[in-house]
């Protein structure tokens, strides 16, 4: 057991990103393309962060979460994209031994948070429609920061026994990782190992990462259907829908692309396809999330008409 750390530490000291492409002429388009997508990431996660602090409509437990979203959003791009970006300007695309298995602990950590996050603002959708009278006692700050720090906890939790269990096995083969960031399924493919077992460890983790919060949410929103569903008034129907399809649409995004990563078996995708899907979940999704939370939620809007114009990054005309 102690010749496994020896060899990972003397024989491969660090990885190669192969990347998105190896064509010289895309990466300049990449970086471009990339770039632009950083930083609306971060511009439009911030304008949510900083609206829900400061508008005195948006003080409640579903605003707080989503506001919990956009500084997972922000982090979470931020773990991967800086890097892509500098890889696509110079030759060496290299990442350290340690830094690699940094990137994937706050890959890991911060992606496990959002899968719990996500489960909780299920719950506070289930509370506010099902039990509207007692809501803001049921879901008062306390509760609201305790659900936050078990979601971080956890994720915590599951970030470093996954990272420190791919860690321990022996990479000595090639150092070049066909990905743009250090994850579990191109890193077990580098290990001179059978890594079947962990293959399907890897698998059970994930079905209780990542389904285990799924399968709340699922309860969640069959209660807040059935709810609806016997309201009298259309308009009451029609509102409390649609508090919920912005969260609903962001879990379909979230679970659908992270799910096929890690629980699918490798030989079904191809890398390109494996790389399309990862770029979706670490990228595109955080980029897209403040614009499902704002284009249908007119209190959103309204608070972000109020301060300089900046509304109008987001909001629609009806």
């Amino acid at each position: 057991m102690d010749e496994l750390p020896r060899m990972n530490s003397t024989q491969l000291t660090y990885f190669v990103f192969l990347g998105l492409s190896n064509r010289i002429e895309l990466q300049m388009l990449i970086f471009c393309v990339f770039l632009l997508v950083y930083i609306f990431t971060l511009t439009g996660n911030c304008l949510i962060v900083v609206v829900t602090l400061v508008d005195a409509s948006l003080q409640t437990p579903m605003y707080f979460f989503l506001r919990v979203l956009s500084i997972l959003d922000i982090s979470y791009s931020s773990v991967t994209i800086p890097k892509m970006l500098l890889n696509s300007l110079y030759k060496d695309k290299s990442i350290s031994y340690t830094g690699c298995a940094t990137q994937m602990y706050f890959l890991l950590f911060l992606g496990a948070t959002e899968c719990v996050l996500l489960a909780v603002m299920a719950y506070d959708r289930y509370i506010a429609i099902c039990n509207p009278l007692r809501y803001m006692v049921i879901m008062n700050k306390r509760v609201c920061l305790l659900l936050s720090l078990f979601s971080v906890m956890s994720g915590n939790v599951v970030s470093l026994v996954q990272t420190m269990w791919v860690f321990t096995l022996p990479f000595c083969g090639s150092n070049e990782i066909n990905y743009f960031f250090c994850d579990i399924p191109p890193l077990l493919e580098l290990s001179c190992i059978d890594t079947s077992m962990y293959e399907r460890q890897l698998m059970t983790a994930t079905i209780l990462v990542v389904f285990t919060p799924f399968i709340l949410i699922f309860v969640s929103y069959v209660l807040i259907i059935n709810s609806i569903l016997k309201m009298a008034s259309i308009d009451g129907r029609w509102k409390s829908f649609s508090t919920c399809s912005s969260h609903l649409l962001v879990v379909i995004l979230y679970y659908g692309t992270s799910s096929l990563i890690y629980i699918k078996p490798k030989y079904i995708f191809s890398e390109d396809t494996r790389k399309v899907v990862a770029l979706i979940y670490t990228t595109i999704t955080p980029l897209l999330n403040p614009a499902i939370y704002s284009i249908r939620n007119k209190e959103v809007q309204g608070a972000l008409r109020k301060y300089r114009g900046i509304g109008k990054i987001f909001s629609h005309k009806n």
